[in-house]
């Protein structure tokens, strides 16, 4: 039997969940570029949420510990979700599937505050702080034509729950510091959602000059800024 497609499975899984979202400004979304969106990140419902949200499959940036979780390994595999390599490894792999990704016209997506809101819940508009990875990637792929669209999820009501002992999480990567405490990782569930569509970034030829020369970090930087500068402006709304 044929597995439903990505979209599909959000779709479903949303309807089945009954979280309705409002969308703001969609017709920001680029349709010539090659896309890379960046989000705040809150749920594990936030990857179905953005592809239902630009009603295209989206291939989600996961941490390495949902690949060797038991059922969250099934769900990206589902969901085709691109697993980072464990702990400091260069993530040779994961460069070439991403450039491989895009150069199809497939969307990429990442959540730049990384794994640190499942552990540390913040108040539904608050930011964790992003990491540059996103920005790094995006001016050294070899990929034309390629824009950053940042995303924000603001949440209007929703439940907290728990999903495990981050111990659990510890035995299957012990390199993650977060995993380190007592705590649990949360399982928040949306009842209703503002999705905004912030301004694209276009990663241009004269940002990659920039980024090869001596000022490549500062040129990472100002991009994730940018990005989270928007996120939380939207969210403040």
């Amino acid at each position: 039997m044929r597995l439903p497609n990505p979209l599909q499975l959000s779709r479903g899984l949303l309807g089945a969940t009954g979280i309705s979202a409002s969308l703001h400004n969609p017709e920001r979304i680029p349709v010539k570029n090659r896309l890379l969106i960046v989000s705040n990140h809150r749920s594990l419902l936030d990857a179905p949420l953005l592809m239902t949200a630009i009603s295209r499959p989206v291939r989600f940036v996961c941490h390495y510990y949902m690949s060797q979780v038991p059922l969250l390994q099934q769900a990206i595999t589902l969901m085709g979700a691109i697993p980072l390599e464990a702990g400091q490894r260069r993530q040779s792999s994961f460069f070439q599937q991403s450039a491989k990704i895009l150069q199809s016209n497939q969307v990429l997506g990442m959540f730049p505050e990384g794994a640190d809101p499942m552990v540390k819940v913040n108040a539904p508009h608050q930011l964790s702080p992003f990491h540059r990875g996103f920005a790094h990637l995006a001016l050294r792929l070899p990929v034309d034509d390629l824009a950053i669209l940042p995303v924000a999820i603001a949440s209007r009501d929703e439940t907290q729950g728990k999903l495990a002992p981050l111990a659990l999480f510890r035995r299957f990567d012990p390199s993650e510091a977060l995993f380190q405490s007592d705590g649990w990782h949360s399982a928040i569930i949306y009842r209703h959602v503002d999705v905004f569509f912030g301004y694209p970034l276009l990663i241009d030829e004269g940002l990659r000059s920039r980024y090869r020369g001596s000022s490549g970090v500062a040129v990472a930087r100002e991009i994730t800024q940018a990005c989270g500068s928007q996120i939380a402006d939207m969210l403040a709304q």
